[in-house]
């Protein structure tokens, strides 16, 4: 793992802050891992807030909702943050944020009476996946295939720039906790370790106090990248390795985003399915970066516009982190389930340079929070011998950027084992 400059500063300490809904909203059928939804409305139909507006028969998938109450005005082709293009539905907003009668909060003494299947399935019916970043879904995590003894909340928050969760942990850290024990009850965890980087002294604080005479337990641990991956946070905690090709279930372990934790309380509590999320809108172009609660589907210039002004003309915009984030060629992309931050870059911070030869010295190496060797791979990726790629390990990569970041080359390495993972499960 690496150190990184944090870049946090210009919005660790700003409040979250509400974005007013759009006058439409373009929902992405895909903004989870798995199965893309099928639209079970159509132009001219009248939708309410948080109604659910497409599904799918599937093992893995999540049912979208609307976020805003208008008329269906089309369902088309969109720009989309990570698959370049895809299908939407479009709303417009009437502005009233009607909501179904029956979204009213769940009594207090019908939440400690709900069986682990009947919390799944409200899960599942709100449409909550991991908002970390991966997008699984989540009422699949809280039913794993072997019994689970360990519950990991993940509030590290490595990559540089984003601050979402870490203001969730100021601002909702009670919340939080009741989605802890929603979650941990459901998978029968008898440890709870709640992770949180010593970069954010204040979140520390508040969980100490809040679990002080519990059994949960808060492991502070060295600011570092990429400390959020799951299989990182494991061997930070409990000293133990996920096997390659195996997932953290296999340890008896699960790990969930605060995000992620703060979804789950709002649906079983609240009856909140899941159409906003935290965003962070930071990059040295802007002259007032925030984080904000964001409606799912709204286009991104709205975010920059209330962000305004600019101070110097971006150009790079990237969505996600600055390690595992992608770059965008529009503004129209919509804000979607894993969208945790937009950041606008100028000229000399997107400096790119040429890649030169490999030199073998073994940095990508040392650096693999994996344990791989990604010169090793991007070099049979570069000759497509996919299965040699497959033997160095390419299907273990998470994909974190580290290789990239400390290549004195310039060795465009995380995007050729991209490649290669691509080929490989195709």
């Amino acid at each position: 793992m690496v150190r990184l400059e944090e870049h946090k500063h210009s919005t660790e300490h700003k409040p979250i802050e509400r974005l007013p809904a759009p006058a439409r909203v373009y929902l992405p059928l895909s903004q989870h891992l798995g199965k893309s939804c099928i639209p079970s409305v159509k132009p001219g139909d009248n939708v309410l807030l948080g109604q659910e507006i497409a599904s799918v028969q599937a093992n893995v998938f999540s049912p979208l909702h609307a976020s805003v109450s208008g008329k269906v005005a089309s369902i088309q082709e969109w720009p989309h943050p990570v698959l370049g293009r895809a299908k939407v539905v479009v709303i417009e907003n009437d502005g009233k944020d009607n909501r179904p009668s029956s979204f009213l909060p769940r009594p207090s003494g019908e939440i400690v009476r709900l069986s682990p299947d009947e919390i799944r399935k409200i899960v599942l019916e709100a449409g909550i996946v991991g908002m970390g970043g991966a997008g699984f879904p989540t009422h699949i995590k809280l039913n794993p295939p072997k019994s689970v003894d360990t519950l990991i909340i993940n509030g590290a928050e490595c990559e540089p720039y984003l601050t979402g969760d870490y203001r969730l942990m100021i601002e909702k850290n009670k919340e939080i906790l009741l989605g802890v024990e929603i979650i941990a009850r459901c998978l029968g965890a008898k440890n709870v370790f709640i992770a949180i980087e010593d970069n954010k002294p204040q979140a520390i604080k508040l969980f100490q106090d809040a679990v002080r005479g519990t059994w949960y337990s808060v492991r502070i641990l060295q600011s570092s990248y990429p400390q959020g991956g799951e299989k990182q946070l494991i061997k930070s905690i409990l000293n133990e390795e996920v096997p390659s090709g195996k997932l953290p279930f296999e340890l008896g372990v699960v790990v969930h985003n605060v995000a992620t934790v703060y979804a789950v309380y709002e649906a079983v509590y609240l009856k909140k399915n899941f159409y906003e999320r935290v965003v962070t809108v930071t990059g040295s172009c802007l002259a007032n970066p925030q984080n904000l609660l964001v409606r799912l589907g709204t286009p991104i210039k709205d975010l920059l516009a209330f962000c305004a002004p600019l101070k110097e003309e971006p150009v790079k915009m990237i969505i996600g982190g600055p390690m595992m984030g992608l770059a965008q060629f529009s503004q129209d992309v919509p804000v979607i389930k894993t969208t945790t931050g937009v950041i606008l870059f100028t000229q000399k911070e997107a400096r790119t340079q040429e890649e030169e030869f490999c030199i073998r010295c073994g940095a990508c190496v040392r650096e693999c929070p994996s344990g791989l060797m990604p010169c090793l791979i991007n070099l049979a990726a570069q000759k497509e011998l996919w299965e040699e790629a497959k033997k160095y390990g390419a299907l273990d990569c998470i994909e974190c950027g580290v290789c990239s970041y400390v290549c004195p080359a310039s060795r465009r390495l995380v995007q050729s084992i991209k490649r290669a993972k691509l080929e490989l499960t195709r």
